[in-house]
């Protein structure tokens, strides 16, 4: 990294989570042990107009409460406590994964193999060059946006799924699954009639403008929801 070293105190405004307000800027999340290391990569973020948290550990970050900003983590892999791959399969376990770039002295292939498994952006040796870095960090904020959007959309579907009655959730899933009326009408030992209303009230409460739409959305509807409805 051809930043400068010499500053061993990390920058207090890269510290004071408190301070920084939700947005839709990007952040980047600094976890290293080393003093040096951080205060290098909050200025080079800094230079091209990036907004950092450093954590001089795993355990720090976990125990703080961090601003819902889509951007991206930088870690080094190996520190006291907890590692950065466990932090990364902690993070999964959560359901709070955002994008890892692991930076280290220390890697091997196995690890940064696991590394990669497990779904990192990149794995990163020091010293690393600063463009393959900020390179590395633009793929994961771009990432974590398209994560972040596709769960709004989510969210926005399962919120107008819970309108639905157990009937007609039962009615969309035979409809996403290419089932017509007279097909549905005897799985679910009701008239035809009956199936075309139900079907008639899901179109209209999941805002439906076609059975190809329905079909996109009952896909992206997660999997634990979808085997209820199939029960």
């Amino acid at each position: 990294m051809s930043v400068s070293y010499q500053n061993n105190k990390v920058p207090n405004r890269s510290r004071d989570v408190s301070n920084l307000v939700e947005s839709n800027r990007p952040l980047v999340i600094l976890v290293d042990d080393d003093a040096r290391i951080l205060e290098a990569l909050h200025e080079l973020m800094l230079s091209v107009g990036i907004d950092t948290i450093s954590f001089a550990s795993t355990r720090d970050l976990l125990e703080a409460e961090l601003p819902d900003r889509p951007g991206c983590l930088v870690v080094d892999v190996r520190m006291p406590g907890v590692s950065g791959l466990d932090l990364q399969h902690r993070l999964a376990e959560s359901g709070e994964a955002k994008p890892i770039v692991f930076l280290t002295a220390h890697g091997d292939i196995p690890m940064s193999v696991q590394a990669m498994k497990a779904g990192a952006v990149d794995f990163l040796t020091k010293p690393v060059r600063d463009q393959a870095l900020l390179d590395a960090v633009a793929s994961g904020i771009e990432r974590d946006v398209k994560q972040r959007r596709h769960a709004r959309t989510v969210k926005e579907h399962l919120n107008k799924f819970a309108l639905l009655t157990p009937r007609e959730r039962q009615v969309l899933h035979e409809v996403a699954v290419g089932r017509v009326n007279k097909q549905i009408a005897f799985s679910l030992g009701i008239s035809e009639v009956t199936v075309k209303l139900h079907r008639s009230n899901v179109m209209r409460k999941m805002q439906f403008a076609s059975v190809g739409e329905l079909i996109r959305v009952w896909e992206t509807l997660p999997n634990d929801v979808r085997e209820i409805v199939r029960v």
